[in-house]
């Protein structure tokens, strides 16, 4: 067994200890049925990636109707997932294997076809710029104290399906990303305007979460939370919003966040910020507050490690999609053997459908030779 830093175990605030500090990250599956209800495919797609990695957190399950983004979404919105919720986490915590489910919400990053007719919702009725983008409806201040109720309903079913934790996905330019954008919130009430009060809708609802948590279990649970660093839009999220962001977050009750990157050595847009990766100035930021999740083309234990000198566990993607065994392939120090390429006949015996299918594709037009 390596004695990389990796290899460690790591113990979050709540007490819920990792094997490693390992994750697999949230990917988008699509497997679902069309009412969110799981699927057995996307049950044992996260069984077979289980056993190794110190947690799975699974795709994007949505808090509300009309916060479903697509097809084949997981659903965390009635009590009529909790089943199949139940029988997921069980399937994750394979050999200790801890189990998060990632809890979301659409806002104007879906479609009137995927809603059956119902027009998107977001904080200002201000398209995407993206194509084929809708004109979403602006959210009245009743419906933005039930979306933090649906928020609160999906943690309680996380917690009475067995989950050892949830994430809140504050990034990629979802409901909770949307509230903290200048570009996708143009509020001139509480919700909007200057940076705090950008800041409102997820500062209320991490504090609702917790509470609800705490008041639901009396055992160790995990509370993520999962954001995006910049945005391309103007005018939209710079770096030191997001500074703004991460410090005001790690002084609450939760476990880690968790950046979203493309590379985990990337650099920020912003000039004055080049000196060093982005990675490296959020994990001064949160000195220690809370842990901190990167992520980014991790693909070998070299490069894990290299992430893990600016974070306290790594995220991995597509090198679970192609090897389920990546983890214990890198900790038992035999990456010669770890699978980078995988057949249309392989597919079916990794569940590699829908959803996943498109990131194994984009990973194989790099791949490691």
């Amino acid at each position: 067994m390596t004695d990389r830093k990796y290899a460690s175990s790591f113990t979050f605030n709540s007490g819920v200890k990792l094997n490693n500090r390992f994750v697999m990250a949230p990917m988008t599956t699509k497997m679902s049925f069309f009412d969110g209800v799981i699927t057995k495919d996307e049950i044992s797609y996260y069984h077979l990636r289980s056993k190794e990695a110190g947690a799975i957190i699974t795709a994007a399950a949505n808090v509300s109707e009309g916060g479903k983004g697509w097809e084949g979404e997981l659903g965390i919105c009635d009590d009529k997932h909790l089943q199949g919720l139940s029988e997921l986490a069980s399937a994750i915590q394979t050999n200790g294997t801890k189990a998060i489910v990632q809890l979301y919400h659409g806002g104007r990053m879906t479609s009137s076809s995927v809603l059956r007719g119902t027009k998107p919702v977001a904080p200002s009725a201000v398209k995407a710029e993206r194509p084929t983008a809708e004109e979403p409806r602006e959210l009245e201040e009743k419906e933005i104290y039930q979306i933090i109720e649906d928020f609160k309903a999906g943690a309680v079913r996380a917690i009475q399906a067995g989950f050892d934790g949830i994430e809140l996905h504050g990034a990629n330019t979802y409901l909770l990303q949307q509230f903290f954008s200048p570009h996708s919130n143009r509020r001139e009430d509480q919700w909007g305007g200057s940076l705090e009060e950008r800041f409102r809708f997820a500062d209320l609802l991490v504090d609702e979460v917790i509470e609800t948590v705490n008041k639901h279990t009396d055992r160790p649970f995990v509370i993520g939370y999962r954001f995006s660093p910049e945005e391309y839009e103007t005018p939209g999220i710079r770096f030191e919003d997001t500074l703004y962001l991460v410090d005001k977050l790690a002084d609450k009750a939760i476990d880690y966040l968790h950046v979203s990157l493309g590379k985990y050595d990337q650099l920020s847009q912003n000039e004055e910020y080049q000196n060093q990766s982005m990675l490296a100035y959020l994990h001064e930021k949160i000195n220690g507050r809370t842990a901190f999740i990167s992520v980014g083309d991790i693909r070998t234990g070299q490069d894990a490690e290299k992430a893990l000198e600016n974070s306290d566990l790594t995220a991995l993607g597509r090198v679970l999609l192609a090897d389920p065994h990546w983890v214990s392939k890198v900790l038992k120090d035999k990456e010669e053997t770890i699978r980078y390429d995988v057949t249309d006949e392989e597919r079916e015996e990794l569940f590699l459908t829908n959803g996943v299918w498109q990131f194994m594709q984009n990973m194989m037009k790099d791949r490691i030779k």
